[in-house]
């Protein structure tokens, strides 16, 4: 016999039957129909709410927003070590030959220079960048140049 739509069956034990609340006690589900004497909980719409997420309501289970985020760009920041392997003597460092070599991601974005390492460098022009105290006083060491 050929398996067509009109002779599918299911496999056997594959399907149980729904349990039928409320339908007399013969039913084995009569009375209180599961749901125990009395309380919140016994009432019809008495079992909603938040769910619980493991052993804790949800409510709490969730992590809450601290705090605020600043709308201020965060300077890039470049170390004096970083200059010494990427420029040479008397180069330019700004904002786009920064980014030329590959020191910071964006030209538009505020950058600082840091005073980790010392500048072997000499008579570099600085422009358009910010510094730390400590870089500003190695820069006038080595005879660089800063442009406002």
């Amino acid at each position: 016999m050929a398996l067509t739509l009109h002779n599918l069956k299911v496999a056997k034990g594959s399907s149980k039957k729904k349990k039928r609340l409320g339908r007399g006690n013969s039913s084995g589900h009569g009375n209180y129909s599961t749901r125990g004497l009395k309380g919140q909980r016994a009432r019809s719409g008495g079992k909603g709410g938040l769910k619980r997420l493991g052993l804790r309501p949800i409510i709490l289970a969730t992590p809450k927003k601290k705090g605020f985020k600043s709308l201020k760009e965060k300077n890039q920041v470049v170390n004096l070590a970083d200059l010494n392997s990427n420029f040479k003597d008397g180069s330019l460092i700004n904002p786009t030959t920064l980014l030329k070599v590959g020191l910071v991601k964006s030209a538009k974005s505020p950058i600082k220079i840091l005073g980790n390492g010392d500048l072997k460098l000499k008579k570099l022009v600085f422009s358009g960048v910010a510094f730390s105290e400590s870089v500003e006083e190695k820069i006038k060491k080595a005879e660089s140049k800063i442009e406002k």
